[in-house]
């Protein structure tokens, strides 16, 4: 899908983006691929990895989601966008949130206004686990960018643009998760634990990239996508880990939640359930023609996707494998 395409990833130098950017690399030939974020030193570093000389499709391009001209400029004959960029750190975004509000929620509405100027096909958005009844600013702020880019489909009008958005949990290993804290805190000999019973959702940042561009590619838009993903508690994340330290309760930090939710209950009459996927139908009425005969099944009234509630986890040996191999 992506040969011969010119593509645009904006917060293209963080983990998902060098990651989505190898993938990309490997699988297709694409007539451009445009990285675009607002750290030179993060261009200059990926720069080396993939070079314009060896890929003559890279281009780097400087830029900020916040800055609508710059946007305007960047997405000249653009087909694709694989929207990344995000203030994502929950303590920062609650002590700045109007930096979160402006990042998160105007720069999603820049993105929408101009890739519909622009022309581009297909606009791809990153979502969180945390989008799901928010009880944090970054939360809050993703679940509005949510709703912009699944309404996008109706502002457009009669355009060719379609916008679709991806939600899924934890990714194993990136930056400011769990497990590099864990695993840098295992060299004093204690982990703290914020609560014994808290779950949450996994996902390796490979299989969330694959799970992204195959949800690109079967998108028509207005729905949003979850994998289906196992859970861990907590405790059995400390043993996998670092089974040999002692762990210290420590507190739910605030804007932190016991369990997270991709799925609330007030979603389920909108959801359909696939092999290993569930999509969240958008609540207009004139698009549901787009997801007629495509294989889904409605989930149950009361259905909750839930990192507490989920049957399907990861042992303590799974984990430790995963998180060994990295």
């Amino acid at each position: 899908m992506l040969n011969g395409k010119v593509v645009l990833i904006t917060g293209g130098t963080g983990s998902f983006g060098k990651k989505c950017t190898e993938t990309i690399l490997k699988q297709a030939k694409p007539k451009k691929l445009i990285i675009f974020s607002r750290d030179e030193l993060k261009q200059y570093e990926m720069a080396q990895t993939f070079s314009d000389r060896q890929y003559p499709c890279m281009r780097y391009f400087l830029g900020d989601v916040r800055d609508k001209e710059r946007l305007n400029r960047a997405f000249s004959g653009v087909d694709i966008v694989i929207h990344a960029a995000a203030l994502k750190q929950v303590p920062a975004a609650e002590y700045n949130p109007f930096e979160a509000v402006k990042t998160n929620i105007l720069g999603a509405q820049n993105i929408i206004n101009v890739a519909s100027d622009q022309g581009v096909k297909k606009v791809i958005a990153l979502s969180t686990d945390k989008a799901a009844n928010p009880i944090n600013l970054y939360g809050a702020t993703k679940l509005c960018s949510d709703k912009l880019f699944i309404a996008g489909n109706a502002y457009v009008g009669r355009g060719d643009s379609v916008f679709s958005v991806v939600r899924y949990g934890n990714v194993i290993g990136s930056r400011g998760s769990v497990i590099p804290f864990f695993l840098e805190k295992r060299k004093t000999g204690m982990l703290p634990i914020t609560d014994p019973r808290m779950t949450r959702f996994w996902i390796t940042l490979e299989q969330g990239v694959n799970f992204v561009l195959e949800s690109l590619e079967h998108m028509v838009g207005g729905e949003l996508y979850v994998p289906k993903l196992p859970s861990m508690n907590l405790m059995d994340l400390a043993k996998a880990i670092a089974p040999e330290c002692r762990t210290e309760i420590i507190g739910i930090r605030p804007g932190e939640k016991l369990h997270e939710v991709m799925i609330p209950k007030d979603d389920a009459r909108r959801t359909i359930e696939y092999d290993h996927y569930y999509i969240i139908q958008p609540d207009f009425r004139f698009w549901g023609h787009r997801f007629n005969g495509n294989g889904g099944k409605p989930v149950a009234e009361d259905f909750e996707y839930n990192s507490g509630t989920n049957p399907r986890r990861l042992t303590v040996d799974e984990m430790r494998g995963i998180v060994n191999a990295k």
